[in-house]
């Protein structure tokens, strides 16, 4: 069977690879060709477009690139129909997949979508355009199965992807190679920076970050540095400093071995919390952005980790609130507080249980997958 699948960020790159090797497990003809990165290609996949040209983040970024965004939406529709897949499937990445969606089901071909957009946080009426388009719903949130139930509309739960993920690393890796490798000395504390996966928010937040750390020179702070993005663009901020280290395309390693956190929001604040790592939420968008969000999104908080457990897990610092000494202050409670680290860490253990229900994301949505092209 033809598959053609469109992802297009670093974790939806990621979650795609693990359902195409599922996928190929029930299908051994499968061919694939794919919007996505690097994983998906080590899987089989045929790389149309990387997601690092892809991805735009905010709602000015995507005005001010929208003769760009339209350019690969033809491209991407004409693509599909030379290739002909037996099925679209679509990985988040919801301004882009939605309208891709309704292309595809229009042209009479079978579309899925794996990791449902997050409708829930605004413009709950997508889920009557997604209704119509996506002949097949897979959510990994716990509550998006009721959210969707209460729209009419039927979904599969599958469970978190990222459960998988970082249980077959913990198995296959063993941390003091990291740490080896980074030459840390012994009893120095490791705080891991994350400030993401696009060269937006990486502008805007790593400065931040780094002003913060400089107040901490006892300890050592180790930049993970998305497969993605240039040397360059690190080192021009990194280089001042001498308590940096810079850690490329392993983020996993620097999490297995870290104290502390400061993550951008978005999927790495959930692989943090599932590798235990107390964390620090971080998020500054651009100001016409963050007004238009305030208006429109109804969530009562910015990461997974929260989102999901309905609660203050972690702390949020946003926009205005994001500053070094904010930052700092934050990073020395989940350093130093020793009731508010256990309170983490008892709530990322009921974290883990809730998402560890829903089963193996990557098989059951490949079964899913292939009873729909059978």
């Amino acid at each position: 069977m033809k598959y053609y699948i469109i992802a297009g960020e670093a974790s939806g790159d990621l979650h795609a690879s693990r359902l195409i090797r599922a996928i190929k497990q029930n299908d051994s003809q499968a061919d694939f060709r794919a919007w996505g990165g690097d994983l998906m290609e080590k899987e089989g996949a045929t790389i149309v477009k990387h997601y690092r040209d892809l991805a735009f983040m905010g709602f000015a970024e995507v005005i001010s690139n929208l003769p760009t965004i339209l350019g690969n939406m033809r491209f991407c529709k004409s693509d599909i129909l030379q290739y002909h897949p037996d099925l679209v499937i679509f990985v988040d990445y919801p301004g882009f997949n939605i309208p891709m969606a309704g292309f595809a089901k229009g042209k009479g071909l079978k579309t899925a979508y794996y990791i449902s957009p997050q409708v829930w946080a605004w413009k709950e009426n997508r889920v009557k355009t997604l209704r119509k388009v996506v002949d097949k719903m897979m959510v990994i949130l716990p509550f998006e199965k009721n959210f969707y139930q209460r729209w009419d509309y039927p979904v599969d739960y599958v469970g978190h992807p990222l459960i998988e993920i970082i249980e077959d690393y913990k198995k296959n890796n063993d941390p003091a190679t990291t740490k080896n490798n980074l030459q840390i000395e012994g009893g120095k504390k490791i705080i891991a920076l994350l400030p993401g996966s696009r060269k937006q928010e990486i502008l805007k937040k790593l400065p931040i970050m780094l002003e913060a750390a400089a107040q901490f020179p006892q300890h050592v702070f180790v930049v993970g540095q998305a497969p993605g993005i240039a040397d360059e663009m690190i080192a021009q901020f990194t280089g001042a400093f001498e308590n940096i280290k810079v850690l490329k395309g392993d983020t996993y390693g620097l999490l297995s071995i870290a104290d502390a956190a400061l993550v951008t929001s978005g999927t790495a604040t959930l692989e943090t919390a599932l590798f235990g790592v107390p964390e620090v939420v971080c998020y500054l968008g651009s100001p016409i952005s963050y007004a238009i969000a305030k208006r429109i999104i109804k969530i009562k908080y910015i990461s997974l980790v929260n989102l999901i457990m309905d609660k203050q897990v972690v702390e949020e610092l946003i926009q205005h609130e994001l500053s070094a000494d904010n930052i700092a202050a934050a990073l020395e409670r989940v350093l130093s507080d020793t009731v508010a680290i256990q309170h983490i860490k008892e709530d990322y253990f009921q974290l883990n249980q809730l998402l560890k229900a829903g089963g193996k994301a990557s098989e059951k949505a490949a079964s899913i997958i292939d009873a729909m092209v059978k």
